[in-house]
Parts: structure tokens; sequence; C-alpha cells
């Protein structure tokens, strides 16, 4: 009987530590300064890695996905951004959406063409700012 007590307060316990983890992330926002841009659509804020919401950017691997991330790192590299977070994540990302100064980043990112709007995770939020080179030159991620 003691030993069923001592697993269940244990697990208990367990339970409370993570719930609150989980919870607090739900539409979260957070601020701070951008410590590491890993390419175009994930950047991580305050040591808090975040997939920016409904952004298609090229694969890192290829050339246009190495200039978009080089272009992101001008972008907001060292800058203070606040990210609204939704609760989801991907990997170890957070999904959101971060804005620069009041301007969201994504939107900023797919209007000089270094990214696509991926209407699935947007709703078609970026697709007013595709450029016609863009389009021609960035593969569009099949799960968009």
């Amino acid at each position: 009987m003691k030993r069923l007590n001592m697993k269940f307060i244990y697990g208990f316990a367990m339970i409370l530590l993570l719930v609150p983890s989980v919870a607090d992330a739900r539409d979260r926002v957070i601020e701070g300064r951008v410590t590491k841009v890993r390419d175009v659509d994930t950047i991580v804020v305050s040591g808090t890695p975040v997939r920016l919401n409904g952004l298609d950017g090229p694969e890192a691997s290829t050339r246009a996905g190495k200039n978009a991330a080089v272009f992101m790192r001008r972008l907001v590299g060292g800058q203070t951004l606040i990210c609204e977070l939704n609760g989801d994540r991907t990997y170890d990302r957070w999904v959101g959406v971060c804005f620069l100064a009041g301007q969201d980043i994504a939107a900023i990112a797919v209007s000089q063409g270094y990214a696509l709007d991926c209407t699935r995770y947007s709703g078609g939020r970026y697709r007013k700012f595709e450029t016609p080179a863009a389009k021609s030159k960035i593969r569009r991620a099949s799960y968009c």
C-alpha cells in the first residue's frame, strides 16, 4: 500500500510539472532578442525556437534557402521581436507570428521574394505579398 501511494504521488507530481509548461505556451506572447536564425521560417527568440506560422520558405540546402536565411539574419538578427505563439508545436519549435517594430516578419520575407505563403496554415494571410519571381523560383511545399 505504501509503495502504491508513493507511485501515485510521484506520477501526480510529474503531471503537475508538465501541465503548466504546455498551458503556458498556448496563446502566449514572448518578447525578446533573436539569438539565432535557423532559416527563413525558424528563429530563436530568447532561447525559444519559433516556427513562423504560414510561411513556406525554400529548403536550407538550396541556394534560394541559403539566400533566404541570410536575408532573415540581416532583418532580425540581434533585434527584439514580439511573437504571438498559438500553442502548436512542430518538432522542437513553437508556432507563431513574430513582429519587428509592429511589422510581421513573415510578410516582409514574402514581399521581398524570399518565401511563399503556406495557405494551409496562414489562411492566405501572405498570398497577396508573393512576388512573381519567388513563385517561379521557390518550389511550394506539398503540405501547403
